[in-house]
């Protein structure tokens, strides 16, 4: 009788993807807008990668954290996006098991290197424009390097350890998630199985890759609004505020709303809410890195 349990408990092997299947009678129109957000997504990165490379001017930390972020960008895309695009195309909207659970250990260790690498960013900004005189010796290649790995590893080994307890556990139905890509929450309301062990990993794993990097940010841009006050041109000032300011719209956008998703509480609204808020840290957040960071820095505007 127990096997017999386990057996139906281990019927289902698929999950539905609802995507915005609310919205199908404005099927065309989104597949097309989200269709050239990828296109642009895809190519800007791709260009501030080879650009970074191939351009001695660009070989800075600076530089170097922004290719790391645009390499990173161009994964983070290629991991949601893709099957967005495929479910406008095809009435078919279900998903393997193990191939959705894959699809969270990229975007969850994407995500969690993007949160790590932003602060990382904000740090050398503050110290390129707070200590100019120390700024060699503090961000050396040797340490830009530690900085930017440990983002990598730190990121995919918190994936890792959540994937792992996922993968374990057993969806006996129903099998409906009304998302448009594989994320954690609705998919532990899918199982049967224990999940009070995983969902206390992910908030505290969410927790560590949101609120210390967001501190951090925030306190480094405290101190640097501070010096740029302090400056008595108004050509620095503008050039500073400029450089920085493309960076604080990202990193707003990205912590807020992973924040709202992933360590407020779950309430009814909300739980509406959060698929629009995933717009803004899967589609939206990728979309502007490139835009942002080439049309309003003219060191990559130079021919």
């Amino acid at each position: 009788m127990m096997n017999m349990g386990m057996k139906n408990q281990t019927e289902i092997t698929e999950f539905i993807l609802l995507g915005f299947g609310d919205l199908r009678s404005l099927r065309i129109p989104l597949f097309l807008l989200l269709l050239i957000i990828y296109l642009v997504t895809m190519t800007g990165n791709l260009l501030i990668v080879v650009l970074i490379v191939n351009d001695r001017h660009l070989h800075s930390p600076m530089y170097f954290f922004l290719g790391n972020l645009s390499c990173l960008e161009f994964c983070y895309s290629s991991t949601i996006l893709p099957r967005i695009l495929a479910s406008f195309l095809s009435s078919k909207t279900t998903i393997f098991i193990r191939i959705c659970i894959i699809q969270y250990f990229f975007f969850g260790g994407l995500a969690g290197t993007e949160c790590y690498l932003l602060s990382v960013m904000s740090y050398d900004r503050y110290l390129a424009i707070c200590k100019p005189l120390h700024y060699g010796i503090l961000m050396n290649s040797k340490r830009c390097q530690h900085l930017a790995w440990g983002s990598w590893f730190n990121g995919f080994l918190a994936s890792a350890m959540v994937t792992l307890l996922m993968s374990q556990l057993i969806f006996c139905g129903p099998n409906v998630i009304n998302h448009f890509f594989c994320d954690s929450s609705p998919i532990l309301k899918l199982s049967c199985s224990d999940t009070q062990l995983i969902s206390m990993l992910i908030f505290l794993l969410s927790s560590a890759f949101t609120l210390p990097p967001f501190v951090l940010t925030v306190m480094s841009y405290i101190c640097i609004i501070s010096k740029i006050l302090r400056i008595p041109s108004v050509t620095g000032r503008q050039k500073t505020f400029s450089t920085c300011s493309s960076h604080l719209i990202v990193v707003t956008i990205f912590y807020g709303t992973l924040m709202i998703v992933y360590i407020l509480p779950e309430s009814k609204e909300l739980m509406n809410l959060n698929k629009v808020l995933s717009v803004f840290y899967t589609i939206l957040t990728p979309l502007l890195n490139p835009l942002i960071y080439s049309l309003r820095n003219q060191e990559v505007k130079k021919p």
